[in-house]
C-alpha cells in the first residue's frame, strides 16, 4: 500500500488550501502521483454536523447517512494528500469533473468510522490532466462505503492520448423541480463540507482561476439531486454522476429523473436544457 499518513483527526481544510497556495510545489514529476494513504481511524458520525450539511442540501436528518456525506468526511483527507509539496497538481482550481460512489449498507449516525484515502490514476485530458482520489469508509472491520472522485487539472499537461470518456445519459424527462441558488451558496456549502477552494468562494476569488463568477460544488449538485429522492431509495446501491457545466452563482437549474429498469437516471439542466450534471443510481 504505501506509505500511510494517519491522523488523529480530520486535517483542517482551509489550512491546507492556504499552505498549499504558499508553499507551492517541490520536485515530484508532472503526474507521477506519491504511493501514500491518508487516513482517520475512530472518526464519529456525529449528528449536528450533518444536520448543518443536511439543511443546506436539502436532506431530511435520519439515522442512515447518505453516500455524499461519506464523501464529505473524506475530502479532508482529499485534501492534506493533494497539499503536499510532492504532489504533482496544485489544490487550489482543481475542477471535480465526476464521482462515483458504492454504499454497501446503511451508515448509522453515532457510529464510528475509519475513513481512508489514496490518489491513483493520473491521466491526460483535453483540457489538461485528470486523477482520481478513491476513498473507504469501514464501520469496525467491514467496508461500507466507497467513493471515486475524479478531478481536472488545468494548469499540468501529461503526454499521450486522453482515455475516452465515459458518458452518462440524460433522462427523457420534464423538469420535476426548479431549483435557485443564492449568490453565497458556495460558502454555505463550504462551511459544512470544509470544501473551501476559492472557485467556490466570491467573484474575487474565482477570477483568479479563470472563473467570472463563483460555481457551486459539484457535490453539493450531486446532494441535491440525491436529496430530490430521500426516503426512496434502497438501503445499498452505487451512484455515479458527470459534472458537465459549471453553475454559475446566483443561478436557477431544473431537476429531472426517469426510471429505466433497474437504473434511476436523473439530470440537473439550465433553461435551455443543457446540463450541469448528468447521474444515475443502480440498485
Amino acid at each position: 500500500m504505501g506509505e500511510v499518513r494517519a491522523y488523529s483527526q480530520s486535517p483542517s481544510v482551509n489550512k491546507l488550501f492556504v499552505t498549499a497556495m504558499l508553499s507551492g510545489k517541490g520536485s515530484a514529476r508532472p503526474g507521477e502521483l506519491p504511493d501514500r494513504a491518508a487516513l482517520v481511524d475512530d472518526h464519529p458520525l456525529e449528528a449536528e454536523a450533518y444536520a448543518r450539511y443536511a439543511r443546506v442540501t436539502g436532506f431530511t436528518v435520519r439515522d442512515a447517512l447518505p453516500p455524499t456525506w461519506l464523501h464529505v468526511l473524506t475530502f479532508p483527507l482529499h485534501a492534506a494528500l493533494m497539499a503536499e509539496r510532492d504532489f504533482p497538481f496544485g489544490l487550489a482550481g482543481l475542477v471535480h469533473v465526476r464521482n462515483d460512489m458504492e454504499l454497501l449498507r446503511p451508515v448509522l449516525l453515532g457510529q464510528k468510522a475509519r475513513l481512508m484515502v489514496r490518489a491513483e490514476n493520473a491521466q491526460p485530458h483535453a483540457k489538461g490532466s485528470t486523477f482520481d482520489m478513491v476513498g473507504t469508509v469501514h464501520v469496525g472491520d467491514e467496508l461500507v462505503w466507497r467513493g471515486v472522485s475524479r478531478y481536472l487539472s488545468r494548469t499540468v499537461t501529461l503526454p499521450g492520448e486522453p482515455p475516452a470518456a465515459v458518458r452518462e445519459t440524460a433522462p427523457d424527462a420534464v423538469d420535476s423541480q426548479r431549483w435557485r441558488l443564492p449568490a453565497d451558496l458556495g460558502r454555505q456549502y463550504a462551511a459544512v463540507s470544509g470544501d473551501a477552494n476559492p472557485i467556490h468562494l466570491s467573484p474575487l476569488t474565482s477570477r483568479v482561476f479563470g472563473f467570472p463568477r463563483p460555481i457551486i460544488h459539484g457535490m453539493w449538485t450531486h446532494a441535491r439531486a440525491l436529496a430530490a429522492f430521500d426516503g426512496h431509495l434502497p438501503e445499498a446501491y452505487r451512484v455515479g454522476v458527470q459534472f458537465t457545466k459549471p453553475i454559475f452563482l446566483p443561478g436557477a437549474v431544473r431537476f429531472a429523473s426517469a426510471v429505466d429498469g433497474e437504473t434511476i437516471r436523473f439530470v440537473v439542466r439550465n433553461k435551455e436544457g443543457k446540463p450541469h450534471l448528468i447521474g444515475r443510481i443502480e440498485r
